[in-house]
């Protein structure tokens, strides 16, 4: 995956190894009990043989990476990315096994990916990959087991199209899978969830360190799903959007963006550059504006060593699965700027999958309102938690919701015996 690393050592393994090792430091984990929690429980590695538009056969490499499950079925997104290796995929489903215990879902983490590039591929050919894919990987999937969402470059489409495959095998089986369209079984309010949570969570930080809602400046690094709904819902919280950018590059207006204006460009023309009113800045720059809150939702690695000096916000609120480096986190923590965690920041989207899964297995379906309400319930109960234990115990958010989730798993673990 193409990231601002600008060494091997931050990668986005080394991210959750350390994350994982100060958090186990501070609860006194014992040797076994890391070597536990800190290995995965399954590991697949399947080669995807697809029939392309021209005729030709070409055979991409996909992964499904199962970490931890002693609290409940693996959950995790399935992405397709050119630089998608099993590196890569281990250290985000480990990400996933503290980002549900963090929110207190019963699941546990796994990932998913195929190493590709969607953007030189047709409907058609995505659609044999990820049926192709699907059948390979089949046998350790299950409502019970293991079930997928989505990720970068995947959708509800993507989804659909697995759900479809897996019941061939498996009969009808809506929970298989989330993130689906409603009409299939996917839940209201989905679509907006990952992007509504950070918008709580930019709420939340913004009482606790004293910034005011109002006016208060945001800049986005990634205009998807989750850049594109978090923009607009911050905006509705009365803060200005001030900077914007997807992986063509990015816009700037300190006097502030029309977030609907922009949503409607983006899927228009595809990309956020030539916004009128608003000057060029690179992908790479919009981390470095002028702003209050910085809302890193791309890829992972992108605060770093070399730029996390020059980041000039107040405040990091993690959109993105491992956005930043512990040589960042480092950085940040003697600057005084605040960092809400991946793990906790952008939970929203596995919470309301959550909803999505129990909504299936009921074949009950929630309105918009009460999964919005329910959303907010569980996503700041888990805010306040790890800002009481940061406060208590005089760490950052980011190590107190490490602990928790690590005690939590690890609880489990011992509870079960094993």
């Amino acid at each position: 995956m193409a990231t601002s690393t600008p060494a091997a050592k931050e990668s986005a393994i080394e991210i959750t190894r350390q994350n994982f090792r100060l958090a186990a430091a501070k609860l006194g984990l014992d040797a076994d009990m890391q070597t536990l929690l800190s290995t995965p429980f399954r590991e697949v590695r399947v080669e995807v043989p697809v029939r392309m538009d021209d005729g030709g056969l070409k055979v991409f490499e996909g992964f499904r990476v199962q970490h931890n499950g002693v609290r409940g079925p693996t959950k995790g997104g399935i992405r397709y990315h050119p630089a998608v290796d099993i590196d890569e995929v281990r250290a985000l489903a480990e990400a996933m096994t503290w980002k549900t215990a963090v929110v207190n879902v019963p699941f546990g983490g796994a990932k998913g990916g195929v190493n590709c590039d969607p953007s030189k591929m047709s409907q058609k050919e995505l659609e044999r990959l990820t049926r192709r894919y699907t059948s390979r990987i089949q046998i350790v999937l299950g409502p019970y087991r293991d079930i997928p969402a989505p990720d970068v470059n995947t959708n509800a489409q993507t989804m659909t199209w697995l759900f479809d495959e897996y019941g061939k095998s498996h009969g009808y089986t809506p929970a298989c899978v989330t993130g689906k369209p409603v009409e299939l079984g996917g839940s209201q309010g989905r679509e907006q969830a990952t992007g509504r949570g950070l918008s709580f969570m930019v709420r939340e930080v913004s009482r606790d360190v004293c910034l005011q809602l109002k006016n208060l400046r945001v800049a986005l690094q990634g205009f998807g799903n989750v850049g594109s709904n978090a923009a607009l819902l911050v905006a509705g919280l009365g803060c200005r959007i001030v900077a914007a950018s997807d992986s063509r590059g990015g816009v700037h207006n300190p006097a502030g963006i029309n977030v609907r204006d922009l949503i409607l460009q983006k899927k228009t023309r595809g990309s956020v550059v030539g916004f009128p009113g608003a000057e060029a800045v690179s992908s790479e720059g919009v981390l470095e504006v002028d702003c209050d809150v910085l809302i890193p939702a791309a890829l992972e690695c992108v605060l770093n060593s070399e730029n996390a000096h020059r980041v000039k916000a107040k405040v990091v609120v993690e959109g993105a699965n491992l956005p930043t480096t512990p040589a960042a986190d480092a950085i940040f923590e003697k600057r005084g700027i605040t960092v809400v965690p991946d793990i906790l920041a952008n939970a929203g989207g596995v919470t309301c999958s959550y909803f999505e899964w129990a909504q299936n297995l009921q074949q009950i379906f929630w309105d918009e309102d009460y999964v919005n309400k329910e959303l907010e319930k569980y996503m700041v109960r888990a805010y306040q938690s790890v800002a009481e234990r940061a406060k208590k115990e005089k760490m950052s958010l980011r190590t107190a919701a490490y602990s928790i989730a690590v005690e939590r798993v690890a609880r489990a673990e011992k509870l079960r015996g094993t």
